[in-house]
């Protein structure tokens, strides 16, 4: 596991769009699932690792109580499923339903989504406004695995609850920290390492 901070994607960028399968329904989600809404949280997580699993029961919960608000939210898990079986979509798909996710969590198996949203750890989180330019990168609060702190998801929260308030998200962002995504070999994206 190589500890890693997310690359802090410059504000106001562009939300690329993507077109990947959900790997509960294996309906396509893209940018345009989320028309519409004042804001769409992408979440870049994964199984097995130990920051996602200290943090996995407050990212479903988000789900819940952002629901029935103007908030789009999609979970994308990247990482090479070959090296990383616990990774795999149908393990995802295990995930999904024992969190009972209300969000789409997608497959990105080209990786190329990922390094769009030039995402480098898991969990990495970014939160568009409703232009879809983003409006906060970084972490979801500042627990860690081991941590005697309760997740709560201050960090995150705050800047959802803004972006839904149509006002400025507070500029003063950390980023978050987990484990590295697990690129295919020789598909390490020049922002990594």
């Amino acid at each position: 596991m190589a500890l890693t901070p997310s690359t802090m994607l410059n504000l106001g960028t562009k939300a690329p769009d993507f077109q990947l399968p959900d790997v509960v329904s294996g309906k396509i989600i893209s940018l345009e699932t989320f028309a519409g809404k004042q804001g769409l949280l992408v979440m870049f997580i994964c199984r097995h690792c130990p920051f996602v699993k200290h943090v996995q029961a407050e990212l479903a919960q988000i789900g819940r109580d952002y629901g029935d608000r103007e908030l789009g939210i999609v979970a994308i898990s990247a990482n090479n499923a070959e090296t990383h079986r616990e990774d795999a979509p149908d393990k995802l798909a295990i995930m999904a339903r024992e969190l009972d996710f209300v969000f789409p969590f997608c497959y990105d198996e080209s990786q190329e989504t990922a390094k769009a949203y030039t995402a480098a750890c898991t969990p990495d989180f970014f939160l568009f406004d409703a232009l879809l330019e983003l409006a906060y990168r970084g972490q979801l609060d500042d627990t860690r695995p081991g941590s005697p702190e309760l997740v709560t998801g201050l960090d995150l929260r705050a800047a959802i609850d803004a972006v839904l308030a149509g006002k400025p998200v507070n500029a003063e962002q950390k980023p978050s920290i987990g484990c590295n995504i697990k690129w295919k070999p020789g598909n390490e994206p020049p922002y990594y390492g």
